[in-house]
This record gives structure tokens, C-alpha cells and sequence, in this order.
């Protein structure tokens, strides 16, 4: 297993200074932010730009990452793919497509993407509509050689009323998503706040995990007991402060990454674990976030076989 991190909480730094700043702290690997250059969308990046990507863009890609002996472990453009608006929608589907076209000329494994969800439809009528959305998009993955991994993001925000929003959130979900062909991107954190057990749920899991994020939460039972599980309802300027929880790096949070660690290991997951950076505590500055990062690889690296 290899200790790597995701690039989109450096938005602002190109690739190549990413990439020398993570060999110089110890990381083996990164996860590769992908979204199209759109603006300043919050926790998202362009850090490898599909749209044209060419045989001679891998090259120059693949020449930065060996010589930092880094590995490029998935391509990452987590969007809405059940986007209610069918212009939408149709633009998200292209560029997961285009992703994975990149990725197979990077030789890289893995796309990462959500499911999503129409938030005026139930969850059956999104799922039947998942059933037809992901059909090509995961055939044309596996003529590229390339695996799609949904990661089990919760994404709360993206409803009106704080509810799931990616349909991936549990282990009922993660079956109906392997029936697809698609595979999961592990990230424990959300599995906490949702009231499931993370070591519990992965177990039976483990040979459809292609990628791991490693992602950590604080929880106020206190607040809880005021809002409930889906969080503010009265009072919600920012749909993503649900009120009794936060996200925080590995070793500042709740999940026992030594359960976790181990339950991958005896499970045979031998790919790359990478860190999610998303705490506040430590974020609002590169200098900070940088400091997250080294906080989250002195508490992983001690767990995983050198």
C-alpha cells in the first residue's frame, strides 16, 4: 500500500510544484484533480486538463512523476452525473468519459467520479436512471483498461434539505454499484457521521476497492442532539455546515486508521491510501494545509508496510 494525496487542496499551485513538494515530504503518490477549468468552485482543481489531452500531455505528466518516483494513482473529477439539468448532465457524463480516456493514455488505474442524484426524484427513479447513465460510461472504461470508482461522499450539500446527495453512501448502495461494474473509492469519514461502523462495512468489501481516501471527522454529539442526523434545517446559510460535525485530517479526528489500515491489509488491497485534505483547522492558507498534510502523513505512514 502506498500513502499518497489528492491535489484539489492545493488549487492554486500547478502540478509539478505539487508534485515536488509531495516527494520532498515522503508521500509515494497523488490523486490528480480533474475538473474543467471553470472558475473557483470550492474543493475542486485543474491539475491535469483532459479536454485535448494528447499522447505528448502524457509524456510531459508521466516523465514529472517519475522523476519524483511518484505514482499516479486516479484521475479525480467528482461531480453530479444525475445532474437534473439534461445540458448538465450530458457535460458531466463527456468529461468523466474524456477522464478516462486520459487516464488510460497516463496509464493510470482509476477514475473517480460520484453518482449523484436528481433531488426531485426518489432514490429508485434515480437509480433506474444511474442504471442507464453508467451503462457506456463504464464500457468504455473497461475498453481502456480503466476502472471507475465512485467514492462514498454523502455530498448533502448538493439537496435542498441536507440529504444524500450521491447515491454511494452505504453498503445497500455499494452492491447496487458493483452490480454496474463500477468499484469504490473507500473514504471512512462519512461512514461515521451516517452512524455506520467503517471498519464493518468495508470487510466484506475489500476486492472492490480500487482506491482509498483517507479523510477524518469530528463529531458533536451535543449539536446533534439539537439538529438530528441530517443536520441545521432552520438556519442554513452554507449547505454544507450541517451544525454537529467536521471534517478533519487523519490523527485530529475519530477513525481508528489502525482498524481501518489493517482491515484493507487482510483484505489484499495493495493500492494507494490518499489523503483527503478538507479541515478547516488546518486549511485557509497553503502554509496551513501543507501543515495538515504533514500531520496526516506522520500518523498514517507508521501503519502502512514499508
Amino acid at each position: 500500500m502506498k500513502l499518497g494525496f489528492f491535489t484539489a487542496c492545493l488549487p492554486q499551485r500547478p502540478l509539478a510544484e505539487i508534485a515536488s513538494w509531495a516527494a520532498g515530504a515522503g508521500y509515494e503518490a497523488l490523486e490528480v484533480a480533474a475538473w474543467p477549468a471553470l472558475g473557483d468552485r470550492p474543493f475542486t482543481a485543474t491539475h491535469v486538463d483532459v479536454a485535448g489531452f494528447t499522447a505528448g500531455d502524457a509524456d510531459r505528466v508521466g516523465k514529472l512523476f517519475g522523476e519524483h518516483g511518484l505514482t499516479l494513482s486516479s484521475l479525480a473529477y467528482y461531480d453530479n452525473n444525475l445532474h437534473p439539468d439534461p445540458a448538465e448532465r450530458a457535460a458531466v457524463n463527456a468529461h468523466v468519459l474524456a477522464c478516462i480516456d486520459a487516464a488510460a493514455l497516463l496509464g493510470c488505474p482509476t477514475v473517480g467520479t460520484f453518482v449523484g442524484r436528481d433531488p426531485g426524484k426518489t432514490v429508485a427513479e434515480n437509480l433506474r436512471e444511474a442504471e442507464a447513465v453508467f451503462a457506456p460510461i463504464v464500457a468504455h472504461a473497461g475498453e481502456r483498461g480503466v476502472k471507475v470508482v465512485i467514492e462514498n461522499c454523502v455530498m448533502e450539500g448538493w439537496h435542498p434539505d441536507g440529504y444524500p446527495g450521491n447515491l454511494a453512501y452505504s453498503p445497500e448502495l455499494w452492491e447496487w454499484m458493483f452490480s454496474l461494474g463500477l468499484y469504490l473509492n473507500f473514504d471512512p469519514s462519512h461512514l461515521v457521521w451516517m452512524g455506520i461502523d467503517p471498519v464493518a462495512a468495508l470487510r466484506p468489501y475489500v476486492d472492490r476497492i480500487a482506491h482509498a481516501q483517507a479523510k477524518d471527522i469530528e463529531t458533536f454529539p451535543e449539536r446533534r442532539n439539537r439538529y438530528g442526523y441530517p443536520g441545521r434545517a432552520v438556519s442554513r446559510e452554507d449547505p454544507w455546515d450541517v451544525g454537529w460535525w467536521r471534517y478533519r485530517v487523519p490523527g485530529l479526528g475519530e477513525v481508528d486508521w489502525r482498524r481501518v489500515v489493517d482491515a484493507l491489509y487482510e483484505g489484499g488491497f495493495d493500492g494507494v491510501l490518499s489523503v483527503e485534505h478538507e479541515d478547516p483547522v488546518w486549511g485557509g492558507s497553503e502554509p496551513r494545509i501543507r501543515t495538515g498534510l504533514e500531520v496526516a502523513y506522520r500518523t498514517l505512514r507508521p501503519l502502512l508496510v514499508a
